[in-house]
Parts: C-alpha cells; sequence; structure tokens
C-alpha cells in the first residue's frame, strides 16, 4: 500500500467508527429519554373518547324493555368523490337510508370547510346497510368506476326497545347525541350512560389489540311487571274507546313497600321515534300524566277526610249527620252531587253514598288547622319523590295564603279546589292501605354493575295515621263498596275504595258539563297487595266514576290476582286455618 495514503485510510475509518459510536450512542439516548420517548409515543397514538355501552333496562322478571343495538354512521370521503359522484350518492342515500335528494346532494357539493369526509346519515339499521353495500357490490365491475366507492360505514350501538309502546311513558327515550330524556331514562342518565374515557390509543389498526375496552353503564331492574302493564295499557285504550275519555291514568302500586307494577297513561310514542313527540304531544300536554299533570280529583279525596277525622278522634264510625242536603260553611252553601237529602247517615253511609255535606261536616269538626296539618302528613301539595322525570306537586291552598278563603275547608274535603297528581294519591292511600305507613312510590327494583346487584331497599315516608285508623277506614270503605259500588267488586277479593267525580275548573267558574272521573281502591283489605288508582279525563258517555271509572278498577283487579299469584279470600282463610 501507498505509505501517502495509508494515514488517509485510517482517518477516514476512524471517522466512520466515530460515526457509528455516536448513532449508538443517539439510539441509547433516544430510547432512555422520557422526554424523546414520550414524543415519539404521542406521534404514534390519538387521543380518542371512548363511550360506555348504555346500560340495559329491565323488568322485574328480567325481560329486556330497552338495551343496545348495532347501527351504523355512513359517510362520504371528499377526497376519494368526484364531482359526478354526487347524484349517484344523493340517489343511493335516498332509496337505501330514506335519506331526502337534495339535502345529501347540497351537503357534498357545498360540504363544510376544511372537512375530509361528511356525515349522511347515522343510526342506520344493519339491514338497510347490508342493502346498501349488496348494491355497492353490483357496481365493482362497472367500466365506469363505481360511483359509491367513496361511502364507508362505521358500526357503533343505538338505543332500542324490544317492546315498542310498551311502559314508554315509564322509560323515557334516548335521543342519538346520547341523552336520556323523561322517564328513567332521564332519572338515571348518568347512572345509564357510565362516565366516557378520554384515552390515547394506537394510530395503527394492526394494533387495535391494544384498544382499551370501557366497562359499560350500569342496569337497571325496574319494578314493573312487564305482563300487567300490557293488561293495563290495553284496559286503558278499551277505556278511552268506550266512554271517550280524552285522555287517562291507571297506576297498580304494592302499598307495602311503594313499587310500582304498572303504570298505564296517554299519550304513547314509541321511544325510537321520539321525533315525533311535538306531534303526539301536542302543546303543553305532559309525558306522563301521572307525575305531570294535577287535577281536581272530587270524592277520592274524602277518604283522607274521614281517615283524618277518624284519627283525630272528632268522629267514629257510628256517629250521625242529619243531612238536609246543604250546609253552609264560610258563608257559602255547599250541595250534594244530586242536590238531594240523604237524611240520617252514619259515617260509612256517608262514603257510601259520597255527601259533600257530611264530609264538609267532618272538616269543619276537625278545624282548618288539624285538617290541613293532615293533609300534608299525607303529602298533598309536596312531591312524592317518585324516580321519574318531570314530576309536579299540584296546589293546596293553606290558611294564611292570599288566595284561601274560609269555605276551602269544605271544598277541600271532597276533592275540589285542591289540585294533585295521580301518583300524589297513590302515595297518600298507602297510609290506608298499609297499617297508616306511607311509602314512597318508585319504580326502580335494583342496579346491576360490575356483576353485582344491589337492590332498594323501601322507604317509609311517614305515619299520618294510627294502624287502627287504617283499618277502620279500610273496613268503612268496603262496606260502602258492597252498599253502593257494586261495579268496582270482583267476586272471591274483597277489596276497599272509593269512586271521584270532579267539575273541572275553567276561567269562569266549573264546566257545568265536563268531568274528571276517578277510583281508588285497596285489596284484599285483610291483608292488602295492590293498590290501584284510576283516573279517566272528560269522560263522554258518562260523567260519572262510579260508571266509568268503578269498572275499570275492576277489571284491573281481575288481572292483577291473576298475575300476582294472589288467591283468593277463601283460600288464603283456609292456609291461615280461619
Amino acid at each position: 500500500m501507498n505509505p501517502s495514503l495509508s494515514w488517509r485510510y485510517g482517518l477516514v475509518a476512524a471517522l466512520l467508527g466515530l460515526m457509528a459510536l455516536a448513532i449508538i450512542v443517539q439510539i441509547v439516548r433516544i430510547q432512555t429519554d422520557p422526554e424523546i420517548h414520550a414524543l415519539i409515543g404521542r406521534s404514534e397514538t390519538v387521543v380518542r373518547y371512548y363511550y360506555p355501552a348504555r346500560g340495559n333496562i329491565y323488568d322485574r322478571d328480567g325481560h329486556l324493555l330497552a338495551g343496545n343495538i348495532t347501527v351504523y354512521e355512513v359517510t362520504v370521503s371528499l377526497p376519494e368523490m368526484k364531482p359526478e359522484d354526487i347524484h349517484p350518492i344523493a340517489l343511493a342515500a335516498q332509496v337505501y337510508l330514506g335519506r331526502d335528494y337534495e339535502t345529501v346532494a347540497t351537503l357534498l357539493a357545498n360540504p363544510p370547510n376544511g372537512a375530509v369526509s361528511v356525515r349522511i346519515a347515522d343510526y342506520v339499521s344493519v339491514e338497510q346497510v347490508e342493502q346498501l353495500q349488496s348494491f355497492m357490490n353490483s357496481l365493482m365491475n362497472d367500466p365506469n368506476g363505481n360511483p359509491l366507492a367513496s361511502l364507508g360505514f362505521r358500526a357503533h350501538l343505538g338505543r332500542s326497545y324490544p317492546e315498542g309502546e310498551l311502559a314508554s311513558n315509564v322509560l323515557g327515550f334516548v335521543t342519538q347525541n346520547e341523552a336520556g330524556y323523561f322517564g328513567v331514562e332521564a332519572r338515571y342518565n348518568n347512572l345509564l350512560s357510565g362516565i366516557p374515557v378520554a384515552l390515547r390509543v394506537p394510530v395503527d389498526p394492526r394494533r387495535a389489540v391494544e384498544w382499551p375496552q370501557i366497562p359499560p353503564g350500569a342496569s337497571i331492574i325496574l319494578t314493573i311487571d312487564r305482563e300487567l302493564q300490557k293488561e293495563t295499557e290495553e284496559i286503558l285504550d278499551r277505556a278511552l274507546s268506550e266512554t271517550g275519555a280524552e285522555s287517562g291514568v291507571i297506576i297498580v302500586m304494592n302499598p307495602r313497600n311503594g313499587e310500582i307494577l304498572a303504570l298505564a297513561t296517554t299519550p304513547r310514542i314509541h321511544p325510537a321515534e321520539y321525533y315525533r313527540l311535538p306531534e303526539v304531544f301536542p302543546g303543553e300536554t305532559p309525558f306522563n300524566r301521572a307525575i305531570s299533570q294535577a287535577y281536581e280529583p272530587g270524592s277520592v279525596m274524602k277518604i283522607l277526610t274521614m281517615a283524618a277525622a277518624l284519627d283525630a278522634g272528632v268522629v267514629t264510625p257510628g256517629t250521625l249527620y242529619f243531612d238536609t242536603g246543604v250546609i253552609n260553611v264560610g258563608g257559602q252553601n255547599i250541595y250534594n252531587w244530586d242536590r238531594g237529602a240523604w237524611g240520617y247517615q252514619d259515617m260509612t253511609g256517608c262514603l257510601a253514598y259520597s255527601l259533600n255535606t257530611c264530609l264538609s261536616w267532618v272538616a269543619s269538626q276537625l278545624g282548618a288547622e288539624k285538617f290541613y296539618d293532615y293533609m300534608q302528613a299525607f303529602g298533598i301539595g309536596h312531591p312524592t319523590g317518585i324516580d321519574l322525570d318531570g314530576e309536579i306537586t299540584g296546589r293546596l291552598k293553606l290558611p294564611g295564603d292570599e288566595d284561601w278563603t274560609p269555605v276551602e275547608l269544605a271544598t277541600n274535603s271532597f276533592g275540589q279546589g285542591v289540585s294533585v297528581t295521580p301518583m300524589q294519591l297513590v302515595m297518600a292511600a298507602s297510609a290506608l292501605a298499609n297499617h297508616g305507613q306511607m311509602v314512597y312510590p318508585h319504580v326502580l327494583y335494583a342496579t346491576v354493575q360490575d356483576g353485582q346487584q344491589h337492590t332498594v331497599v323501601p322507604q317509609i315516608a311517614g305515619q299520618p295515621i294510627r294502624p287502627e285508623t287504617a283499618r277502620t277506614i279500610s273496613e268503612m270503605l268496603a262496606v260502602a263498596l258492597e252498599q253502593e259500588g257494586k261495579r268496582a267488586l270482583t267476586p272471591g277479593y274483597r277489596v276497599a275504595g272509593k269512586t271521584g267525580t270532579a267539575q273541572i275548573p275553567t276561567r269562569y267558574g266549573y264546566d257545568p258539563e265536563l268531568t274528571n272521573a276517578s277510583f281508588i281502591g285497596w285489596g284484599p283489605v285483610d291483608d292488602p297487595q295492590f293498590l290501584i288508582f284510576v283516573w279517566l279525563e272528560k269522560p263522554r258517555s258518562s260523567p260519572w266514576g262510579s260508571v266509568v271509572a268503578a269498572p275499570v278498577f275492576q277489571q284491573v283487579v281481575e288481572k292483577t290476582v291473576v298475575l300476582l299469584g294472589i288467591p283468593p279470600d277463601s283460600v288464603r282463610a283456609q292456609w291461615a286455618g280461619r
């Protein structure tokens, strides 16, 4: 080798060695420097929000009332779309996805600035997507290219209601923004929806196995009995058809623990068709009349007035009242529903013949202070606290309020001049059916999360009357029905209850033609296991609760005792050795 070149080769070799050493040092530094390592990690990952699957809703026996199904978002990749593709894409969206042609075409022709893709449909069913993809496949060999090649499909979960409209006023609905509205979907929205999580995940789809698994939201079990709910809704619908009533409510509750077994009201809507809400519930129509519409209940309130008077000791079942057909309270005359005079009646007779004069007298014996203390103890004028979205309170005017007058003591005693929700009456009546203890009504039976079930513990709302008072008023009401309320009776089962017929207030007094017809009752009297409330708004066939509401109560009792497996009184007596 030429000596003059050897030092040059040596220098080059040394430089190459130093470069190799520098590269090795840099590799080691990159792999060990936490800041650089974090930057590299970020370059291979992106932040994405993960929304848990919404929890399911079941009835008390495990039947699915609300769950999730796979749906699709359909998008168009703008870089892949040609101008001449707009027409066939918009046409396909109209035919297969039910979208408006002009809306889609306009969106594709004028996409948002900077957008690389646009969504032309969402919450598309699997069947619709399969039909569209089949059509796309048929265009694969088109010599002019596939005009639908820019379409993309992303699967995600959407809310489904396998029972359709059943219990829809209890369930509420979930919109496409994943928010719950009305009913339990709203009340337990945070529980059902879970907690969205923002996480850094791999960009490379081949590393998808590293993507996190987000636990779903909690599922809930309702107190609702699916079969009883179905039968109750059908009974209500028939009653509206037969009586010509504008709307109605039926509530079935267990008076011992407050579990709502069925809640039927009108109108109803399929929860998946929530976009029809303005059409089905026009104006101020409440979504759930049982908790969101107050009305003057009429004579069903008499059970609370009589219970209060019995509990206070101002009357007994045998107390006699001589009815002349009119009584003056606060300078105003109060008349009976038929303007008739019924002569001597004991307190059971006053209930059986629903005498306004007698109950006005009973309230006057109590006095305003005690009367309104009892009404408030029964929860009148206060929310029940039921776990459904949208409850209102109604109005119980009290002495001292600017618009209260002495005659209110009389009119309130028989359910006029006071407004309540159906659920308030059910809660109040539970004290009469449950040994004086009033229970909070509720629709949540249990929650299920992480494989664990947490059952709701029933809560006592108060004890407005003594146990012996509850037994006494129940017996009086049972006898009253046997005397004058035979339309409400079910063979084999002794029940207690009371009809209600109330005129409807207007801006100019009470409507002389239209009424609210109600019935509230419970049974079996010796061991109450159900409490049923019926309200028909503005029935046309007859204004009287005894004619239109009492038979509905009887129909619901027939279904309830069968579906809940409640034996007839005679059978239960044999089992008890009586």
